[in-house]
């Protein structure tokens, strides 16, 4: 379930930094006050990066209670979107891209002629 997304109903990935030493009751204050969102939406992961790109914090209501997540790579860092704070949805592919490693969002841009003949 945690390794490639299915179950989740919704998956949310604040955009930026956020420091990694708040608990459960903190990550729920940010999610409702800063993001204007429902922590206790159930089956919904909340997912927050530090400055430290090798460690993220998850945040799941259950319905009876909350889990904490946490996460910390042995070796490379995760390629979290650091240019926006803002919580931003994702889908089940993006998930798995994110915890195999790869960026969420796609590098392949747009090229447009510099010259026209």
């Amino acid at each position: 379930m945690f390794r490639d997304g299915t179950g989740f109903k919704r998956i949310y990935i604040a955009c930026g930094y956020t420091d990694l030493r708040y608990g459960v009751d903190g990550f729920a204050t940010i999610i409702q006050n800063r993001y204007s969102l429902n922590p206790f939406d159930k089956g919904t992961l909340f997912l927050f990066c530090g400055r430290r790109s090798d460690r993220i914090k998850g945040l799941l209501w259950e319905g009876d209670g909350f889990l904490l997540l946490y996460k910390r790579l042995s070796d490379g860092k995760f390629q979290w979107p650091r240019s926006m704070e803002e919580m931003k949805m994702m889908d089940e592919e993006q998930f798995h891209r994110l915890m195999s490693g790869f960026a969420i969002e796609s590098s392949i841009k747009d090229a447009s002629p510099k010259y026209i003949l």
